[in-house]
């Protein structure tokens, strides 16, 4: 029995973000499985991509970071103060409506990616 099918029994869809590795596709599923459960979970899950020139997933790692680095860098003793941390702390983090400031440009990543490419530039 699959993990999934012991956590969500009752879950009619379960919504998958994830980044846009080739692999992270339905096909995955018959590649390793039996096609009837291959299936199944194909039409269990609903994935959604991340956009391609702005990763999603790494702005929430971001704010994860953030999270940790800010609110639970101690030890909190139960789940009810912890809820009440991370509340408080997203109240203030929207309230001063942080954003992400995105410092590796196209020129940067060019320049420190030169020496994978062959162009007339590096000769």
């Amino acid at each position: 029995m699959l993990a999934l099918e012991k956590k969500y029994p009752h879950a009619k869809k379960i919504i998958l973000i994830q980044d846009n590795l080739n692999t992270h596709n339905p096909s995955s599923f018959y590649e390793n499985l039996p096609p009837e459960k291959a299936f199944w979970l194909s039409n269990r899950f609903e994935m959604i991509y991340t956009p391609k020139k702005a990763s999603w997933l790494n702005m929430a790692e971001i704010e994860f970071s953030a999270l940790s680095k800010q609110c639970l860098d101690r030890r909190i003793g139960s789940i009810s103060l912890l809820k009440k941390e991370v509340a408080a702390w997203t109240k203030q983090r929207n309230k001063e409506r942080v954003k992400i400031n995105w410092q590796f440009t196209n020129v940067a990543a060019r320049e420190k990616f030169k020496r994978h490419y062959i162009s007339i530039i590096n000769n």
